[in-house]
């Protein structure tokens, strides 16, 4: 069944564009809602309803600008499913946050526990991520590559291991066909890391 996308969605694009608009992403200069509407796009071709669509413009909003009052906010313009979506998402809201680790950790058990619509934008979101960071890799090449890991707080090693752990989740629990996509993005990565032979 296709989806249709309403004003709601437009609405939820406007303010995500307008919360994140000092916001790029990390390590670059490209403004965030890019990675948003990638996320949109990958929930919208794997079968996502018009809630998750929106919470995948949004999944973000709450995690990195301004937490439980963002997300609160978020309910009462998107309503109550949007929210638990986001909510659903967001791996932390303390500010400082946690250890990179511990965080990661916690939120791979938390995943466990989650619905089918929060899985659906946490593999999408997370896809998105993985590709993104093997275009970077393969961009860098050589010996710049460290620098783009150099940005990512687990570096080369704890992020592979955090996808990797991401991927066999998802293809264990669903959402399966992203599980697959991720644990081919996260192979390819992790020969673009070792370089030539």
């Amino acid at each position: 069944m296709r989806t249709r996308l309403t004003s709601r969605f437009e609405r939820a694009l406007t303010y995500a564009a307008r919360v994140h608009s000092r916001q790029t992403r990390k390590g670059k200069a490209t403004p965030y809602v890019a990675h948003l509407l990638g996320v949109a796009g990958i929930v919208l071709d794997h079968g996502g309803d018009e809630d998750q669509a929106i919470a995948a413009l949004l999944h973000d909003a709450a995690e990195d600008q301004g937490g439980r009052a963002r997300l609160r906010d978020i309910r009462k313009k998107f309503g109550a499913r949007v929210a638990r979506i986001v909510d659903g998402c967001t791996d932390t809201y303390d500010d400082p946050k946690p250890l990179w680790l511990e965080r990661k950790r916690a939120y791979l058990t938390h995943l466990r526990r989650e619905r089918a619509d929060v899985r659906l934008v946490s593999a999408a979101d997370k896809l998105h991520n993985a590709r993104e960071i093997l275009f970077d890799v393969r961009a860098a090449g050589g010996a710049r590559q460290a620098e783009a890991w150099f940005r990512f707080r687990g570096g080369r090693r704890g992020t592979l291991w955090y996808y990797r752990m991401l991927a066999c989740e998802f293809r264990a629990r669903g959402p399966k066909p992203l599980g697959v996509e991720l644990a081919r993005v996260v192979a390819e990565l992790k020969q673009a890391a070792l370089g030539p032979r």
